[in-house]
């Protein structure tokens, strides 16, 4: 299928080729009719896009620290190459889209095949949309009509907000596709509506709807105008949809409002708010998020869970709803809006005038009927290809993107497939690292003749499963760590595996130089060891503390230092303690010390803590044994105390993942040895349990 997408680093905006998206559960599969362009938003992403290094510093000088911070810890060279990988990631664009459902997926009863339904999918000829993200378009709004939806609940969700009254005056400022929308919708509220702009255009557009448009060109001071209108009293409410880098419009808003006025941000504005002006007058701002409620909450969005209505009256899709209901009955006017219809093919005549605004107001793009839907696409030939040893990668994330690609790529290992959700990011990384195949089906990975090893990069809660049917077919699995989430599907996972197929997880770490130095020195007799991970903050939202999706930080990730540690004392975990920061800890934790107890009497402490300065280093590991002590500080410098002809070992940050990709396609190849022993690894997944069982009965945990 066709999808437009733009580049963050070159600001081009292209119509690509990628696998189409496959049903999802809570889904629904949408075969796009029409959708709208977004001509403010869109512009300021290609903005973004086309301006230089420089200029997108200036623009996000949060970003900028990170970077400064990730440089002190982890080297100048490693953070260019991150962020010129971030940079190169493609955005898809559009939010305003209108289809026919063609596939529901388990857990959908709303949404049947053949509804028209609008929802917030991008540009492309098939979406695949979460059932809380989708709404049906009533019998008499056309596709057309119905592509407003969604920007109209974007205005909706800023009027909610401002809570106008009957026979108020409300001031809309910026009468651009949602300024207008607001503005109408507010004069169906029976309010009296005054905008601004500074489109004589666009002015003329909001009078014929009923507003009191002003063009401040024209000379009028738009704050006396105001006052004039309403006796001095000012503005009961301002809603700005406009976008400013200065602070003009926030001091506007203010000195045109009553006493005890609103103001609501829509749009994008400085937001350097005298206090004189808000004090005087006791004024309330609010910045709208979206469409409304739900917005960001990947509980509602992503799982279809609904906010009850009798506490949440307004969602995101009962917004959504009631700005079809408006257009239906006639309350909201959208069609004398549409300055142009264009065929997706040629979206380029609307993406290059972007950036001059030109005279367009909305811009539909229009699909064909007999659009592609295959979920696989080859990019290059892959007559090449035979024997052991290509790959088909499950996920095309952060990591995969990040880590794993530039690690394989200095491995020189033989991609042969790459499969992601969306088709966007595993079709972006299969150009840049030449893989012949990308697709949206990862069964096709698994059917593969020419695949011999699976890589499996999703997340957490799917590595399970996804090992099991990889081992089923035939393949060799390397899974990144954690392999599985709890006891029971370890269990399946060690009752599939038979030994004939090699089972690897990416407990990278342990073939490091500066880890396999410090084996080389201490050997294998009883030591103690204290590995501690700086591992920073991240917000609770995210899906990594979802017990049931990613497990948390300690399963998720801690395990990493478990599997570290059972390398180094060359022993297996046999009891386990972990308590944790705060007066009630719970089960789900990102700040806790380990205590490990290893059967040829070694002892570990690893300190999870993510509370701690990104700008100190992030991992550390120190081993005492015999009189002698290794210092191991991020995977760059490592110091040794006691030993004879060694003192100090110095890299570039290397935390071992090309070098287990290298020995990997070796094994792949040759044969021989698993790189890591499948009993530590499951010992080392029991462990990662054991901490959180201690942690709720407050005990040790033997490990069985």
């Amino acid at each position: 299928m066709k999808q437009i997408i733009q580049s963050f680093r070159t600001g081009e905006t292209i119509l690509e080729e990628v696998p189409a998206p496959i049903i999802s559960n809570g889904c629904v599969l949408i075969k796009t009719t029409k959708s709208l362009v977004s001509l403010g938003t869109e512009r300021m992403l290609v903005e973004f896009g086309k301006a230089n290094l420089i200029q997108k510093a200036r623009q996000q000088p949060d970003k900028v620290k990170q970077v400064l911070d990730k440089i002190k810890t982890e080297g100048l060279m490693p953070t260019l190459e991150a962020v010129f990988n971030k940079l190169g990631s493609p955005l898809p664009l559009g939010y305003c889209n209108v289809g026919t459902v063609v596939e529901v997926g388990k857990g959908v009863s709303e949404f049947k095949v053949g509804d028209r339904v609008a929802s917030n999918g991008h540009h492309a000829e098939y979406v695949c949309v979460p059932k809380n993200l989708v709404v049906s378009i009533p019998d008499n709004v056309s596709d057309e009509e119905a592509t407003f939806t969604v920007i109209g609940a974007i205005g909706l969700q800023g009027i909610r907000l401002c809570n106008p009254t009957l026979g108020e005056t409300i001031v809309v400022v910026g009468l651009g596709l949602i300024g207008i929308i607001t503005a109408e919708l507010l004069i169906a509220n029976g309010c009296r509506v005054v905008g601004t702009d500074l489109d004589e255009r666009k002015v003329e557009i909001a009078r014929k709807k009923g507003v009191i448009a002003i063009n401040p060109k024209d000379g009028t001071d738009v704050v006396k105008y105001i006052h004039s209108l309403t006796n001095d009293t000012g503005a009961d409410g301002v809603i700005i949809t406009a976008s400013a880098k200065s602070n003009e419009l926030i001091s506007q808003a203010a000195k045109m409002s009553r006493k005890r006025g609103r103001i609501i941000l829509i749009g994008v504005t400085g937001l350097d708010i005298s206090r004189a002006d808000f004090y005087e007058k006791e004024l309330s701002f609010q910045v709208s998020c979206s469409y409304g409620p739900g917005r960001y909450d990947e509980n509602y969005e992503q799982r279809g869970n609904d906010y009850p209505l009798s506490f949440v009256r307004w969602t995101e899709k009962r917004n959504f709803e009631a700005v079809l209901q408006a257009i239906a009955s006639g309350k909201l006017e959208v069609k004398s809006l549409i300055t142009d219809r264009v065929k997706l093919a040629n979206y380029a005549s609307i993406y290059n005038n972007l950036s001059n605004g030109g005279n367009s107001i909305a811009s539909v793009l229009e699909y064909n009927e007999d659009s592609n839907n295959l979920n696989t696409i080859l990019l290059k030939s892959t007559d090449f290809v035979g024997g052991s040893g290509g790959i088909g990668i499950i996920g095309a994330g952060n990591f995969t993107q990040m880590t794993l690609l530039p690690a394989l790529k200095k491995a020189k290992a033989n991609l042969i497939s790459i499969a992601s959700k969306g088709g966007l990011s595993g079709t972006t990384l299969a150009k840049k690292y030449s893989i012949a195949k990308s697709t949206t089906d990862y069964k096709e990975i698994l059917t593969d003749g020419a695949v011999n090893l699976v890589m499996i990069m999703t997340r957490h809660d799917q590595h399970a499963n996804l090992v099991v049917e990889s081992l089923k077919s035939g393949k060799n699995v390397f899974v990144e760590k954690p392999l599985a989430l709890n006891i029971r599907e370890l269990e399946h996972i060690v009752g599939s595996y038979d030994g004939s197929r090699t089972l690897t997880v990416g407990f990278n770490r342990r073939f490091s130089p500066h880890i396999q130095k410090i084996k080389s020195l201490v050997g294998s007799s009883p030591m103690n060891v204290i590995a501690t991970m700086n591992a920073g903050h991240i917000p609770a939202n995210v899906w990594v503390h979802d017990l049931e999706i990613g497990g948390g930080r300690i399963i998720g990730e801690a395990c990493h230092f478990i599997d570290l540690i059972t390398f180094l004392t060359g022993s297996k975990v046999k009891t386990v303690c972990m308590n944790s920061m705060g007066i009630n800890p719970q089960e789900n934790t990102d700040n806790a010390s380990i205590l490990l107890e290893y059967e040829n009497g070694s002892t570990g402490v690893i300190n999870y803590f993510s509370n701690g300065s990104k700008a100190y280093s992030k991992e550390r590991v120190e081993v005492y044994s015999q009189g002698r002590t290794v210092i191991m500080d991020n995977f760059r410098v490592t110091e040794a105390y006691g030993f004879k002809g060694f003192s100090k070992l110095k890299t570039k940050i290397d935390k071992g993942h090309v070098n287990q990709f290298k020995l990997l396609m070796e094994r792949i190849k040759d044969g021989g040895p698993s790189l890591i022993p499948f009993d530590e690894i499951v010992n080392t997944t029991k462990a990662s349990f054991a901490a959180i069982e201690s942690l709720k009965t407050k005990s040790w945990i033997k490990i069985n």
